[in-house]
């Protein structure tokens, strides 16, 4: 355990150190998503956990007052009433708001009355009232006992998070007049994992505290650190705390209470601590209102694996934006604000990570809403910026995009709104020409670029600062660069004056252990990995990098997947079909392919940590960990990074896409579409390494680079979260002791200090290699209040933090340091061109890289190819918002109540069923009744009639094929949900439970509907049963499963087997036509099943008419649709 007892001076000379949060109840960062992890709690919350935490596990030992919050919705009249202690005690009001330093405003009243602090509230409240620049309306006060007490007996105490742990300051003057508190305090920092003893609190903070107060004081601080850690607290500061002296109690000497708290919760944790939190708020900062569009695009965010963001600025600035990416968005911010549109900005926002054309209309549509609702003398401009993607289908995210203009196209004209496109990307060439055809249709002025052009060019062209030269000029011609050449079999042009030569292909085979590489390599050209999750997209992405790389063999050797038993799964490498295994077991992974050194974990932000940890067992094997996902809780993150350490694994992320070192190692997606890799010459190495925060970012600078240099040899995106795997320094110093690497990249953002550490090797003369550096996050000086960016770590909190400061940090410290990311090009071209003069770097000649095949799927999606349906069918259609029936929608069968309810429950259940019962059965009937011609019961059915079979044997193929993966959910989702539910788990600990199982969860998930796209049947079911049923506990339970699961990805819905499984679970145990014993027999004699038997039989029978009615001949299935697996691979 490292204690250092320190004064705050000291670390502050340094250029590491690690600035204090803000001060008490400081204004903090806007409630958002996962990846805005540290979020402002109010004081009430903060209290209310830890007078809850306390009093529960050191019962009768403390005791911290009683106190209630006033909103705006609290009746102050009569509220004594529903809260004694306002009658009998002396009080504290004060408004909690996220407002620092309300003594020294006036926004305390002490020693009140209820009739006091009552009126003293009313003066205030829903009034406005101003802190320098920032002004709001006072509508949260806390109330709370007053706690009389001497100055001598206030202390200062704060916890806040580290990245190797966490530090305690603490002070032994208290209260409003502390002063700066930085210079003054005393230091403990305390390793994640461990825990402070009172020895080690008393030794390196309590010197200055009277012998007789100590151990008890101690003992405070080490449980309020334990409090702190198990609620993953980010930020926890206490001022004053008071240790009052009780002369006449008999249970302790002193009353220990916190008198005025300021915190911050680590939200990504809220899966952990959902039942510690309870009903958390995160609080808007003060001056800033989120308004009902900004909940809205909340709201989708928090239903989405993709990121949605939306922050209002100025609801009547000119200039809005729509901005594809968390990295690129802060630089399209700071673009206009390095070029004086700061006043004029409305909005921040982003999107990302894949959102689907739905989500992307809807995030649009509000932007396009706010953007229009007044219009501006000058006009308005929208820019539709992004970085060049690495897996979102760039016209996918258009087509939503499109179609919110479209209507909003008139008002968009009425009001002189003009809108400049730039992207790249995965199809981004239909984007784009999608985005032109718009314009002309719709007759909205528009300029579209793509990833040729300077990610921000387009910038400076609406704000018409200054005439830039673009490469291509808006047309309506569709343009398809060199790479859609290739990928359509062409040839590329070359660079003039390079010849080319053909691109050489290593002769190598896989070895039997980790291939030999130095110590400041990661990865070799014979380097291999193993895929932990089923991610097939990001597996044939590296195999088909590995090919145009000129690698010998796949850098996949397998996939780990816990939820399915071993298996291999196709891919192609070039036009060869292979096969890769896919494991249930890692052991078996491992023993099986002795030589793989690296892991890609696409384990979701709630079991990253603990497929890490399994993993780091291995460490003698595995040496380097990407860890892609999102959300991953900091104090799990810092425990990683810990155990890591102790073992000598490098971890890249969470909350990364990767990293690639070109024509050797690329992980997942890194890097784009195969068209983006040759264009930005990512399969040969180049001489310049960068290290960045963000994933999308990076590929922009894949792209800049190739622009301006021979080429990048390495790049890793660290990942946006505070604490990254990895630091700047860890890669730069690997890029620094690398003789192949010439030159050095840095981006980096607002918040953290790790930048820092590079201004100190710089000086130090560690990094002596040219370095071009840059910080984006200057506009946040712009704002008058916090905005809290697109990455969990972009957010200053402290001046160090701004990305100015940081900045001119690196410029002092020797780095090459542009005026904005619109320069950066242009500097690392000359710095590159430099060392080309100075015989530092010899360019070679350009190598041909081998022309690939494009993907079936792809070229369908392109429009290249085109196929005919294998069946045709009448009757039934499953694609579209609702199921028809022979023409007719799901509701309007509903509409006119046909059923057979009632007398199903006499047969089968030998009595009259309640109303509400038997429409419910008619209602199951109706949904199960068909599902289309795809599903195997009625392909069965089909291809048994076209063989000249009767009505019965075409229904019992059908029939025979309903079994556990096809309609026997019913049963599996009623038993497992049932257990769960009787057994009090709670929805987390369930999904949890099946997980440690390996089992799926039935009922859970659906390959087409999510919760951005519902089922209609799953809605009608829902809606019918909360209304007319008794009671929907079961139905409840899963929906609150489906809270937990849809986190992951918003596919893993409830789906209609599931929640008729759970509505007809409640149905019997609640309807009061059966005893318990009744109800459980049904359930296990498969009455659900029957259900869905009896209601698929209708389908199953309308397809024999129908393919009786159109003549249909025998089907023979097509001989090239079917693989025969070669006799020599093993499976």
């Amino acid at each position: 355990r490292k204690i250092k007892l320190i004064g705050r001076e000291d670390v502050l000379r340094t250029w590491c150190n690690t600035p204090r949060g803000y001060s008490c109840a400081a204004a903090t960062e806007r409630q958002s998503s996962v990846q805005m992890s540290q979020k402002a709690i109010r004081e009430y919350a903060g209290k209310r956990l830890l007078t809850e935490h306390f009093s529960k596990t050191y019962k009768g030992e403390y005791e911290f007052g009683n106190m209630v919050l006033i909103t705006p919705k609290t009746e102050l009249k009569g509220l004594e009433d529903r809260y004694e202690f306002l009658k009998k005690e002396k009080l504290v009001a004060k408004p909690d708001q996220l407002v620092k330093r309300r003594g020294k405003l006036g926004l305390v009243k002490l020693n009140a009355s209820w009739n006091q602090a009552e009126k003293w509230v009313q003066e205030r409240r829903n009034k406005p009232f101003s802190i320098g620049s920032v002004s709001d309306d006072l509508d949260h006060f806390l109330v709370e006992t007053f706690v009389p007490h001497k100055q001598e007996e206030e202390y200062y105490i704060c916890i806040q998070s580290t990245r190797p742990g966490d530090r305690i300051l603490f002070y032994h003057e208290g209260g409003v007049d502390i002063g700066d508190v930085d210079s003054k305090a005393v230091v403990l920092d305390v390793l994640v994992g461990d825990e402070p003893t009172t020895e080690e609190v008393t030794k390196a903070l309590l010197a200055k505290v009277p012998k007789d107060r100590q151990a008890p004081l101690a003992k405070f601080i080490c449980r309020l650190f334990k409090f702190y850690a198990l609620y993953h607290f980010a930020y926890l500061e206490i001022n004053p705390i008071v240790m009052i002296e009780q002369k006449e109690s008999k249970n302790a000497k002193y009353l220990i209470a916190p008198l005025d708290m300021a915190a911050k919760l680590d939200e990504t944790a809220r899966f952990e601590c959902y039942k510690l939190w309870g009903d958390v708020e995160f609080p808007s900062p003060f001056g800033r209102k989120s308004c009902p569009e900004e909940a809205y695009i909340e709201n989708l965010d928090a239903k989405t694996g993709a990121s949605l963001k939306l922050t209002i600025l100025n609801p009547e600035g000119r200039i809005w934006t729509m901005v594809a990416g968390g990295g690129a968005s802060v630089i399209y911010a700071d673009t206009v604000c390095d070029m004086g549109g700061a006043k004029e900005l409305a909005n921040y926002g982003e999107y990302s990570g894949a959102p689907t054309m739905s989500l992307t209309y809807k995030y649009a549509k509000t932007i396009l809403k706010l953007m229009t609702k007044k219009a501006h003398p000058k006009g308005k401009v929208l820019i539709i910026g992004g970085g060049i993607a690495n897996f979102t289908n760039v016209a996918d995210t258009f087509k939503g995009i499109i179609a919110a203009m479209q209507e909003f196209s008139s008002l968009m004209i009425k009001q002189d709104v003009k809108v400049f496109v730039r992207r790249g990307g995965p199809n981004f060439q239909e984007g784009l020409d999608n985005m032109r055809k718009f314009g002309v249709q719709y007759k909205v002025p528009i300029e579209v670029y793509g990833p040729e052009d300077h990610m921000t060019n387009i910038v400076a062209l609406a704000l018409e600062k200054k005439d830039v030269e673009m490469v291509h000029r808006p047309s309506m011609g569709r343009r398809t660069s060199s790479a859609m050449d290739m990928l359509r079999g062409q040839p590329s042009p070359r660079e003039e004056g390079k010849p080319s030569q053909p691109l050489k292909r290593r002769n190598s085979k896989p070895g039997i252990e980790p291939p030999k590489r130095s110590p400041f390599d990661l990865f070799t050209p014979e380097t291999r990995c193993f895929i932990y999750g089923m991610q097939p997209v990001a597996v044939q992405n590296m195999l088909d990098f590995d090919f145009v790389s000129g690698r010998g063999f796949p850098s996949v050797a397998c996939l780990v997947y816990p939820f399915s038993g071993n298996h291999s799964r196709k891919f192609y490498w070039n036009t060869k079909e292979i096969l890769i295994p896919v494991f249930a077991k890692l052991s078996e992974a491992l023993k099986k392919f002795p030589d793989i050194s690296v892991v890609v974990n696409f384990a979701s932000s709630r079991s990253a940590y603990d497929s890490t940890m399994e993993i780091l067992k291995y460490s003698n094997q595995i040496t380097t960990h990407a860890i892609i996902a999102e959300g991953v809780p900091e104090r799990r993150t810092k425990m990683l990074i810990r155990k890591a350490k102790d073992l000598g694994v490098t971890i890249i992320g969470p909350a990364t896409v990767g990293g690639i070192k070109p024509g050797c190692f690329r992980i997942g997606n890194t890097g784009g579409a195969l068209d983006n890799i040759i264009a930005s010459k990512l399969y040969r190495p180049g001489s310049v390494a960068y290290v960045a925060r963000s994933g999308g970012l990076s590929n922009e600078l894949n792209n800049i680079i190739s622009q301006h240099t021979n080429g990048v040899y390495e790049g890793v995106p660290i990942g946006g979260d505070r604490y990254p795997g990895t630091t700047f320094m860890d890669h730069l110093l690997r890029y620094q002791a690398n003789p192949d690497i010439k030159m050095l990249v840095l981006l980096g953002e607002v918040g953290g200090v790790e930048e820092y550490e590079v201004c100190k090797a710089l000086e130090e003369k560690k990094i002596t290699k040219p370095l071009v550096a840059l910080c984006t996050g200057t506009c946040a000086d712009a704002f008058s209040y916090e905005v809290q960016f697109g990455h969990a770590g972009a957010c200053a909190q402290g001046k160090q933090e701004t990305a100015a400061a940081k900045n001119h940090a690196l410029k002092v410290a020797g780095a090459h340091v542009p005026d904005s990311f619109n320069d950066m090009g242009v500097l690392i071209g000359k710095t590159y061109r430099r060392l080309v003069q100075m015989g530092k770097i010899v360019e070679k000649m350009e190598p041909e890289p081998p022309q690939m095949p494009v993907d079936y799927k792809w070229a369908r999606k392109l429009g290249l190819i085109r196929k005919p349906a294998a069946f045709m069918s009448s009757i039934s259609d499953e694609r579209g918002q609702e199921l028809v029936y022979g023409g007719m929608k799901l509701s309007q069968v509903f509409e006119q109540d046909l059923g057979i309810g009632g007398v199903l429950g006499l047969l089968w259940f030998r009595r009259k069923l309640p109303p509400y019962f038997a429409k419910f059965i008619e209602i199951t009937l109706m949904v199960t009744a068909d599902h289309g011609p795809a599903v195997s019961g009625a392909h069965n059915t089909m291809v048994a009639a076209r063989a000249g079979k009767d009505l019965v044997s075409s229904l019992c193929s059908g029939l025979l094929t309903i079994g556990p993966r096809f309609g026997g959910a019913l049963d599996d989702a009623a038993r497992k949900f049932s257990w769960a539910y009787d057994t009090g788990l709670l929805p987390e600990e369930f999904v949890s439970t099946m997980r440690k199982k390996k089992m799926l969860i039935p009922g859970i998930g659906h390959k087409i509907k999510s919760l951005e796209n519902p089922d209609k049947r799953v809605e009608i079911i829902k809606e019918f049963a909360q209304k007319e049923f008794k009671s929907t506990p079961l139905l409840d339970y899963a929906l609150r499963v489906q809270a937990v699961t849809t986190r992951k990805k918003s596919n893993l819905i409830l789906n209609v087997d599931g929640c008729i499984a759970v509505c007809f679970v409640d149905l019997l145990r609640n309807c009061g036509a059966f005893s318990n014993e009744e109800a459980e027999m049904h359930i296990a004699n498969g009455t659900l099943n029957g259900l869905f038997v009896l209601g698929r039989s209708i389908g199953f029978i309308g397809h024999f008419i129908d393919q009786r009615r159109l003549k249909q001949g025998l089907y023979r299935h097509p001989a090239e649709d079917i693989w025969i697996v070669p006799f020599d691979q093993q499976l």
